[in-house]
């Protein structure tokens, strides 16, 4: 019985650098499967619950939702600490990383720039990181396995809670906006890349199994699939945000 309690406690808190081969999960087996539809039930649910607010509550709903994203990257980082596991790479300077610190942002200052970068940017990113998980090798009791769907799904719900109450701007003027602020981050991130020896942002190399890996197959460097799919997320956003606000004003007209 103690080992079998020291084995759980160790399993917990054991990290991508010392975890033993064949506890992680398959990509969209069972495990995976089951997180993803949780995921979606969670967000559904919340944005339903989030429409029927007044704004008051509204606003607190996105304070403690915010406050919470960003103290959960927080106890990330510090866990790493104490298991003398973190290292630069850890910062949140990955796209999803940047989310974080601009839900947080959102939380004390409103701006219509950063939200349209949360919805088109966010969402598409977050998303992909769910249906490719990087940390399948992690079992399912195991803090970072818990963190890292935990997160995503929470960085998916934040601006999707905004889509449904229109507190968000989705049209092509925002999504250039938002598309010059990514730009605008990728330079600084790129000089901490040189300085730390970093991947942030996957500037560069593509993660394995990354949509980017294959822009390096195909074109020899996979810095060819950021100006060929941005337009393409850019698109695949906008599309459904102006059928669901055309729906809207229509139901409006209707009544």
């Amino acid at each position: 019985m103690l080992y079998s309690t020291h084995w759980v406690i160790i399993m917990f808190f054991v990290t991508d650098n010392n975890i033993p081969e064949g506890v992680g999960f398959q990509t969209f087996g069972l495990t995976h499967i089951l997180w993803l539809l949780a995921g979606f039930v969670f967000c559904v649910a919340a944005c339903i619950f989030y429409r029927r607010l007044s704004e008051g509550k509204r606003k607190t709903v996105r304070t403690v939702l915010g406050t919470y994203i960003f103290l959960q990257e927080i106890l990330k980082n510090l866990v790493l600490l104490c298991l003398g596991e973190f290292s630069w790479g850890h910062l949140p300077f990955h796209l999803c990383g940047i989310n974080i610190l601009l839900i947080f942002f959102d939380v004390i200052k409103q701006t219509k720039v950063v939200r349209s970068f949360l919805y088109y940017f966010c969402i598409p990113g977050a998303a992909l990181a769910l249906l490719f998980p990087n940390w399948t090798d992690m079992p399912v009791w195991n803090f970072f396995h818990l963190h890292s769907f935990t997160i995503h799904i929470l960085l998916i719900l934040y601006p999707m809670l905004l889509v449904t109450t229109r507190e968000v701007s989705t049209d092509l003027k925002s999504a250039l906006q938002g598309t010059a602020l990514l730009v605008a981050m990728a330079i600084p991130v790129y000089g901490l890349n040189l300085l730390w020896d970093t991947n942030f942002m996957f500037l560069m190399e593509p993660d394995s199994g990354n949509p980017l890996e294959l822009f390096e197959q195909l074109l020899g460097s996979h810095l060819w699939g950021f100006p060929i799919l941005l337009p393409i997320v850019i698109l695949l956003m906008y599309i459904p945000a102006r059928i669901f606000i055309n729906r809207k004003a229509s139901s409006k007209v209707g009544s």
